[in-house]
């Protein structure tokens, strides 16, 4: 009669075809029927470890249910059973398999890193936690319990914490893949990149084909704007799984970013082929196509993205922009109204209040910046865009007092001093307007030739002539 351990190889692992596996089980389930299971017991485990292994539940669950009743008393088998639960979802059946298995050997670290596993999924997370710290005290250098820990640490976004176990995990095993890629995805959440890339590095040296680990670095590289190096990660990784989107898609990101425009737009779009549901795919191609100068492109980008999500924030104000560049006002309108709805922030209000000045409706965009004003009241751009609303409609003395709250939030700034300049022109206060233009050319010289554009006339006159000599 054949014997599992003819299945072995030299090394003692396992490289059995489902066949043979079937074979193993069935010539098992004989020793059960004809009463030799007991002195053939080691072989029913290591088949029962196959089992576990080559995910054949159901044959394995019968295995060690039978062999459970031989032995009542193993601590192996009752772990075995727990696996096979955990594997199949069912932890509280699981978690009462683990208990069994510690009464008998308490002291027993892989049983109680399963059992965390379990507990874990039963929301005990504290218990969870205790079990492998328990297993440390038994088996201090044990890389497993540690990557558990971090794991757990890491589902809680704890991932200083997850990190420092991970740490330790490939201290005790320099060679743990998996560690090491947890290890850079937590450094890369910390923001520590620099450590992040050498972890995904260490991932890669074991994992040479894995287009997640290469997708990753390619994030850490975007991270610290290293565009070129994140094209290098992204095409490797289009190379390992050539449809894999978020690759595609960061791949064109990176290629924007650098300013090749039409690559981004290729990227985006294979992008696209691969996830149309993506709402983000479409946005972010319309905003290449603003930049390439295609506004309507753009706006058949945004109004995919809407369709796709119709609470999309983002493309309603974009595609609101581009409708407002080609004059289109009223749907630019309808767009920013949307985002007010969606999101009634300040950009949503400020990006109305101006598209309702662009189309003459001065009063409303007053509304706007003066709620906008009313929530922040530090704004400058609100009040400074509230001064040209006002003057706009001839509140000149509502004007020059927008004003000078802009020159209070900020002194430096030349442009409201010669906004002020005007105005006091305008009303005949020429000592006003004088002292008003001093300032602006002293903060900023350039507005000399702004106020010898506006006013030709003026350029040569004594008045102007007079305003350089004081100076």
């Amino acid at each position: 009669m054949n014997h599992l351990n003819e299945f072995f190889s030299d090394d003692n692992g396992y490289d059995l075809e489902e066949k043979e596996l079937a074979t193993r089980i069935k010539e098992c389930k004989n020793y059960f029927e004809n009463g030799q299971a007991f002195l053939y017991i080691d072989e029913i485990e290591e088949t029962i470890q196959l089992c576990i292994d080559y995910d054949f539940i159901e044959d394995g669950l019968e295995l060690v249910d039978s062999a459970l009743k031989i032995e009542p008393f193993n601590p192996d088998l009752w772990q075995f059973k727990g696996v096979f639960h955990n594997n199949t979802f069912e932890f509280e059946d699981a978690y009462l398999c683990f208990d069994k298995a510690m009464s008998f050997n308490p002291n027993d670290a892989e049983t109680l890193i399963n059992k965390s596993i379990a507990e874990d999924n039963l929301n005990m997370f504290d218990e969870a936690v205790e079990s492998l710290e328990k297993a440390l005290n038994i088996e201090p250098n044990n890389e497993e319990v540690y990557f558990n820990l971090g794991i757990m640490f890491e589902k809680k976004d704890k991932y200083r914490e997850a990190a420092a176990y991970f740490e330790k995990a490939v201290e005790a095993d320099p060679s743990y893949a998996e560690a090491w890629y947890e290890l850079g995805y937590c450094y890369e959440t910390e923001n520590r990149l620099s450590d992040s890339l050498n972890a995904y590095e260490k991932y890669l040296d074991s994992e040479p084909n894995s287009f997640n680990g290469w997708y990753n670095k390619g994030i850490a590289h975007i991270k610290l704007e290293e565009y070129n190096e994140a094209v290098n990660c992204f095409e490797l990784s289009i190379a390992l799984k050539d449809d894999f989107s978020s690759s595609w898609f960061n791949c064109g990101f990176a290629f924007f970013k650098q300013g090749f425009l039409l690559k981004a737009v290729e990227y985006f779009n294979s992008a696209f082929e691969l996830d149309p549901a993506d709402e983000t795919i479409s946005y972010s191609l319309g905003q290449v196509y603003e930049e390439l100068g295609e506004p309507l492109n753009a706006i058949k980008c945004y109004s995919k993205a809407i369709k796709l999500d119709p609470e999309y924030y983002e493309a309603y104000l974009a595609r609101g922009y581009c409708l407002l560049s080609l004059n289109k006002h009223n749907y630019a309108l309808r767009d920013f109204n949307s985002a007010i709805t969606i999101s009634n922030d300040i950009e949503a209000i400020s990006a109305k209040a101006d598209a309702e000045f662009s189309s003459g409706n001065i009063s409303k965009s007053i509304e706007g910046y003066k709620q906008i004003i009313q929530e922040d009241q530090e704004n400058f751009h609100a009040w400074q865009k509230l001064a040209y609303a006002e003057i706009k409609l001839g509140n000149f003395n509502d004007g020059i007092n927008a004003l000078n709250k802009c020159i209070n939030l900020k002194p430096q700034n030349a442009s409201s001093y010669y906004g002020k300049a005007k105005i006091n022109f305008i009303l005949s206060r020429t000592q006003e307007a004088i002292d008003c233009l001093k300032s602006a050319f002293e903060l900023d010289p350039e507005t000399k030739n702004d106020f010898a554009r506006e006013y030709p006339d003026v350029k040569m006159s004594k008045l102007f002539i007079k305003l350089l000599e004081d100076k």
